[in-house]
């Protein structure tokens, strides 16, 4: 029951986090390459290897997002609490 707080906490900071690496992929993507159309699996005019370079720079991105914001939402439930939060 102690946890339930941080669970609320920690929902509301998985879709932020997915919002944010969204954003931050897509200025990415057009910082990197210059387009500003990320390709989608289903263009016939982008190629495997383009469609595969979006795909992981995109997980990696929402990936270290996602922890750092996880990370940081325990860091500051600890430090309130005085206790470590239970996944």
């Amino acid at each position: 029951m102690k946890n339930v707080p941080f669970k609320l906490v920690s929902a509301l900071v998985g879709v932020l986090s997915g919002l944010l690496a969204r954003t931050l992929f897509k200025q990415a993507w057009k910082l990197g390459t210059g387009q500003d159309e990320v390709p989608k699996t289903t263009d016939a005019q982008r190629g495997w290897s383009e469609v595969l370079l979006a795909a992981v720079a995109e997980g990696v991105i929402a990936a270290v997002v996602k922890t750092l914001l996880d990370r940081g939402a325990a860091q500051a439930t600890a430090k309130m609490t005085g206790s470590w939060p239970e996944a």
